[in-house]
């Protein structure tokens, strides 16, 4: 028996300073894709309402694809719309899969779920709200085996 305490209390203080590491959510989303087929041409929007330019974020990407994903990773370009109409774009690397074929993330009966970082420790430089638009870089113009893809801010501090 105290054996099982003697591991259960220094796992316990290991979960309350990561959660503690964590900060609070500040925005978070999830849009299916058409399961038909993501177009290329197609993007996936985001909107989140900016009202703090002095508050750091973490900006993560969520991607949960089939198991019958034929890649080992996924592209993507997402475009960052600012509030006073000027933009920035950006393309995300999302690996997959290692080079045995074995998935990363959490992979259940039927997806693979990751999270990856977009933008680290980033402060927005106006109030107002911020279209973030998602579209696939992969090579097939249609992606029939993306199920849907999320963008998630963690409000951080330096």
């Amino acid at each position: 028996m105290k054996a099982k305490i003697k591991l259960t209390i220094p796992l316990l203080v290991a979960c309350l300073l990561l959660a503690a590491c964590n900060g609070d959510v500040y925005y978070e989303e999830h849009r299916s894709v058409d399961a038909k087929g993501w177009n290329m041409g197609d993007a996936v929007e985001f909107d989140v309402d900016i009202d703090d330019t002095t508050q750091y974020y973490d900006i993560f990407f969520d991607l949960r694809v089939n198991v019958t994903y034929p890649y080992a990773n996924a592209f993507f370009f997402i475009t960052t719309h600012f509030p006073d109409s000027s933009y920035a774009a950006d393309t995300l690397e999302c690996p997959l899969a290692d080079p045995t074929g074995k998935w990363y993330g959490k992979n259940g009966a039927r997806y693979v779920d990751n999270r990856y970082y977009f933008r680290r420790t980033t402060r927005f430089p106006m109030t107002g709200t911020y279209r973030f638009e998602v579209t696939h870089g992969m090579r097939d113009t249609e992606m029939t085996d993306i199920k849907d893809i999320g963008l998630r801010m963690v409000e951080t501090t330096l």
